[in-house]
């Protein structure tokens, strides 16, 4: 992996990226030339109707798809030319995941689900830290099932962030859960960015989730169609759904 650039602000940057599934007439443009340069540190929320790209471009920048061509970096990296170890390497170091369902282990206890991703990390935030930092210092030994879905996504953060990541990619995070704990969970998210520095990548069909965000990337058919930069942030608490 080459050096990153230490003069670089932005978190990425991606210019001309495509996207195709399939071939001839039946394919799908997924992604139709987007270029983009995302600062460190801010939350970024991306929204759109389902198929406008939003997903394809969170699945890239992540590392878990490749692009059909154009270029993306990530802090003076070029993640579309890595190899697939480099590629597993990024995604360990640099990189966390929230999704719309939790994907815990059953059997095993909040901390022991952190405690997993930790024993594989460089840099580790101690498992019942993360879980403070989520509001669940309380209930480390509890299991999955013993957790309200909002705890059990909250857990899915603390997992995530306990590698001291620094992108989190959220996708739906909150699509799950009802306004109270959705509202609950969005405060979390604003607090890692806040406490940890980290930059936090929102995918959401919630449109009043872009009152929370400092960057608003508006898509569709395949295209950021308009970028919007809020001087005044909502807390989360605030939002109306």
């Amino acid at each position: 992996m080459a050096e990153k650039d230490p003069t670089d602000r932005n978190a990425f940057s991606v210019r001309g990226l495509t996207k195709t599934y399939g071939e001839g007439h039946s394919a799908v443009h997924a992604l139709r030339g987007v270029d983009l340069d995302l600062p460190k540190g801010e939350i970024v929320v991306l929204l759109g109707p389902s198929g406008s790209g939003k997903s394809t471009l969170l699945n890239i920048l992540g590392g878990l798809d490749r692009a059909t061509s154009g270029t993306a970096s990530f802090e003076g990296r070029e993640l579309t030319t890595m190899s697939d170890p480099e590629l597993t390497r990024y995604r360990r170091d640099h990189v966390g995941f929230v999704f719309q369902f939790y994907n815990l282990m059953p059997s095993l206890t909040a901390f022991e689900n952190v405690e997993l991703v930790t024993e594989i990390s460089e840099n580790p935030m101690e498992p019942g830290e993360a879980l403070r930092l989520v509001g669940l210092a309380e209930r480390q030994q509890h299991f999955p099932a013993q957790l309200s879905g909002g705890e059990q996504q909250r857990v899915a953060i603390a997992r995530a962030v306990a590698k001291q990541p620094n992108v989190l990619f959220c996708d739906e995070p909150t699509g799950a859960l009802d306004s109270t704990t959705g509202r609950a969970v969005l405060r979390v998210l604003r607090d890692v960015n806040q406490e940890l520095g980290t930059t936090v990548l929102i995918v959401t069909h919630a449109a009043a989730t872009a009152q929370m965000a400092d960057r608003v990337l508006h898509f569709a058919d395949g295209a950021i169609r308009d970028v919007v930069l809020n001087e005044i942030k909502l807390d989360p608490s605030e939002i109306e759904w």
